[in-house]
């Protein structure tokens, strides 16, 4: 979402009549007005294996939360859990097929866990999601008792025994619908999807996808989810190294991924108010040979990645699919591996973008042109107010050194933006603003 422009720029107060000519990309873009609700929904594999990364992520989960912390107030939270487990069921809306796999160890029933938010193991929750929000008296509303982090491991721990064809996609999209979570998406929040998980989305569009009959579909494992979802250079069933690997968009078994793109933007009607992130196993490579699961040799996915967890060696697929699904949100995404015993690093990456997402003020001094040999970076930064009822008359917002009227100002702030080498913050000073104005920061970059 970055966006081009030739520009004079007046930046900072200390060196004011500098006037610089160049080429401006945007920087940061926020509301006028802050929006600091925030819906969050943790799409989270509860297939075979995922019990370390799991346990990952409850343990680091407060790493996101401190990033978020460094705003100016804690954002208003909806928390909510969902698995990727939808049993036998597909999005045409036909009867489920009959169930497969074992009880405990990956059935696949029903319509699984329908995209409903996880709660059980959480006594201390009262309802379905995490509510914790500013109560406007100074204190915080909480539907919980105990501490945050406490609670989301209760939620996010949801178990290794759901079905082995992971829906990612499908379960995101039936979580935002399900009369179940009524509440949960409030209709003026941002909204945050965040995917965990060690295998690749297989969101199937019809219950024949189960059938046991091999001839069409070859054996029921996952790399039917391979075959039916991914298209490469090079044939996806053939064993060898594969190049160009893609979602496939015309399968008749397994969805394509843009439609979960368009209809998450339909939820929220502006891009600008999501964030996709994905934890996920790494796209690159793609490789398929021999393998034996459940005592039989098969033609499958090489994991594309590998590392010890809690529990001994573990090992993810290519994300192929759900490495697209974040890619479709430029500007307003992210995508780590899940291979690692320490998530901390991830969530802290995530909780930066929803920094951004909510209005995050700070600026990344290590990618501007410093315009000054003072010390410290000058940037050589403009800033615009844009209303989306007036997208061609924009209006620039001018330094606080040459105005007492609606102007910014950067400063040195460490609690705000303590990831930067410079601290450096922009803060605004407005009198009024229109809720529909968006406030865009353009500078040079190296």
């Amino acid at each position: 979402m970055r966006v081009a422009a030739l520009a004079l720029v007046v930046a900072i107060p200390a060196c004011r009549d500098t006037i610089v000519v160049g080429e401006l990309q945007e920087v940061v873009q926020l509301k006028a007005i802050p929006n600091r609700d925030l819906d969050l929904l943790f799409v989270v594999d509860n297939s075979g294996s995922m019990a370390d990364q799991q346990a990952a992520l409850a343990a680091s989960f407060p790493r996101m939360i401190d990033v978020l912390g460094e705003l100016d107030e804690l954002p208003n939270l909806h928390i909510g859990v969902v698995t990727s487990d939808l049993g036998t069921s597909g999005l045409d809306g036909s009867p489920p097929a009959p169930a497969v796999g074992q009880p405990g160890a990956g059935v696949c029933s029903a319509t699984g866990d329908d995209g409903v938010l996880q709660h059980a193991n959480a006594p201390e929750l009262a309802g379905s999601f995490i509510v914790d929000a500013d109560d406007g008296a100074g204190g915080r509303m909480r539907n919980y008792t105990g501490e945050l982090r406490d609670v989301f491991a209760h939620i996010a721990t949801v178990g290794e025994t759901g079905c082995g064809f992971e829906q990612h996609l499908a379960a995101m999209q039936r979580a935002l619908a399900n009369p179940a979570n009524a509440g949960f998406v409030r209709p003026d929040a941002n909204l945050a999807v965040i995917v965990i998980a060690d295998e690749d989305d297989c969101s199937v569009l019809t219950p024949s996808f189960f059938t046991p009959d091999t001839s069409t579909l070859g054996p029921l494992q996952s790399f039917r989810c391979t075959t039916q979802g991914v298209h490469c250079d090079q044939p996806i069933d053939a064993v060898g190294d594969k190049t160009g690997c893609t979602p496939r968009a015309d399968s008749a078994f397994v969805a394509d991924v843009a439609p979960f793109a368009d209809a998450l933007v339909a939820v929220k009607g502006d891009p600008r108010r999501l964030l996709v992130a994905g934890i996920v196993g790494d796209p690159d490579p793609v490789a398929v040979a021999p393998r034996t699961i459940n005592g039989e040799l098969q033609t499958a996915l090489v994991p594309s990645c590998t590392f010890t967890g809690a529990s001994g060696p573990e090992t993810a697929d290519p994300a192929v699919r759900l490495s697209a699904f974040v890619d479709a949100f430029p500007g307003r995404s992210t995508l780590t591996s899940i291979c690692s015993p320490d998530l901390s690093a991830p969530l802290a990456t995530i909780g930066a973008s929803a920094k951004q997402l909510l209005g995050d003020p700070c600026l990344d001094t290590t990618r501007l042109v410093d315009r000054s040999p003072d010390p410290g970076v000058q940037p050589a930064c403009e800033v615009v107010d844009i209303r989306d009822s007036a997208p061609d008359d924009p209006v620039a917002l001018p330094s606080c050194a040459d105005t007492a009227s609606d102007c910014y100002e950067m400063v040195d702030d460490p609690i705000a933006c303590p990831a930067t080498p410079d601290h450096l913050r922009i803060r605004f000073h407005r009198t009024t603003a229109s809720e529909d104005t968006w406030t865009s920061v353009r500078c040079q970059l190296r």
